[in-house]
């Protein structure tokens, strides 16, 4: 019996994605001028108004209305009718230091919080990300690309939208063909639904979409409430970390207990999901297994991890718990060691906050590069 999978990724439009996107901009321009900047910035964004908080400690002078303008510009929200733009959104602040009973763990290299991450990778795609994920991301990003260029194509589009890809496996857990794929995108009032389903179908679905995996079985919903006029923060709030699961890998592994965007590395949430990440993609790309999860956890001011554990669901080339405690022993999964190998202190974040932290092919992500594989032939000889 086929099994069928689904997964979503939302555009950069969506009010939760604008504020990951002001988090992670703040984050940058933080570390720009301190690399050592302690960061830990949520955003709320309603009609007109976006709100600035956390607990900020850094030796930076940040302007947080030209950061939360810019970033809002570059998204797309720049014209009045949209009822959220920015030049014209109000922008409050409610920004303090970072907890000194917090800080007294961190300093001395310690973790910033207590709490358990997932890295995963499989074999389904180039990316070594699961399918459903991958193609939801690529129409919203096809979406964005045609949105900010200069051809007349698809002129109508708005900031906002999402997709949703739903694959079909067959018995041996192997991608045969797309089932249904939905799209919402924002649009202007004078766009005929007709004309948009044509233009979402021949300029986005079968330019990302692999045409053997589409058939005349393959349902498509394309903006199936019949209008989508109204969005982004004016058709419904945001918030920063809302967006977990499109972040991560689609609902296909376990997420752990925080998000990701404003977060500076010191914070594991974010840090130790991009080296469990890391380590899972090389053991894939390596050979050593064909589908990887792996969890570490951590105690508050503890450089160590309290765990790490890794399930190949049984497509390892050697049993799980000697895997896990090899590749333990040989890599550093201490906060500092993190930072240093993924050269985390840097401002680089702002490219992650839309279309998902992994499986990008973008420089910046460096825990995305196969460079671990040596190691791991080494610590699994």
């Amino acid at each position: 019996m086929a099994v069928l999978f689904s997964s979503e990724s939302v555009c950069e439009g969506h009010p939760d994605k604008v504020c990951d996107s002001v988090s992670d901009a703040v984050l940058d321009a933080a570390l720009t001028a301190d690399p050592l900047s302690r960061v830990a910035c949520e955003c709320y964004t309603t009609t007109g108004l976006i709100v600035i908080g956390g607990e900020i400690t850094t030796k930076a002078w940040i302007d947080f209305h030209k950061v939360a303008r810019d970033t809002i510009r570059d998204i797309g929200y720049t014209k009045a009718e949209y009822r959220f733009d920015a030049d014209s959104c109000g922008i409050l602040l409610a920004v303090a230091h970072q907890s000194p009973d917090i800080a007294l763990g961190v300093d001395k290299g310690g973790a910033g919080d207590q709490g358990m991450m997932f890295g995963y990778a499989c074999s389904e795609t180039p990316e070594y990300m699961p399918a459903p994920l991958m193609y939801a991301h690529k129409i919203v990003k096809r979406l964005a690309e045609i949105r900010k260029s200069t051809s007349p194509v698809m002129s109508y589009l708005r900031p906002d939208g999402k997709s949703q890809v739903t694959v079909e496996y067959d018995v041996d857990g192997n991608v045969h063909r797309v089932h249904t794929v939905v799209v919402s995108v924002q649009h202007d009032p004078s766009a005929k639904q007709k004309k948009i389903h044509e233009d979402i179908m021949d300029n986005v679905i079968k330019k990302v979409i692999p045409s053997q995996l589409l058939d005349r079985k393959t349902k498509y919903h394309i903006n199936p409430t019949g209008r989508f006029e109204i969005g982004g923060p004016h058709g419904d709030t945001g918030l920063t970390g809302r967006k977990i699961i499109v972040d991560t890998y689609g609902g296909r592994a376990p997420h752990g207990g925080g998000a990701f965007s404003g977060k500076d590395p010191s914070k594991v949430d974010r840090s130790g999901a991009y080296a469990c990440r890391h380590i899972a993609k090389n053991l894939v790309a390596g050979g050593f297994a064909k589908d990887v999860t792996i969890q570490v956890a951590y105690a508050i001011g503890v450089a160590e991890p309290v765990s790490f554990h890794i399930d190949t669901r049984g497509t390892g080339t050697m049993p799980d718990l000697l895997m896990s405690r090899l590749i333990a022993k040989e890599i550093d999964m201490t906060p500092n060691g993190i930072i240093e190998r993924l050269n985390l202190r840097r401002p680089i974040y702002r490219n992650t906050a839309a279309y998902g932290h992994f499986g990008r092919n973008e420089k910046e992500f460096t825990w995305e590069a196969l460079d671990l594989i040596p190691v791991l032939k080494k610590a699994l000889r």
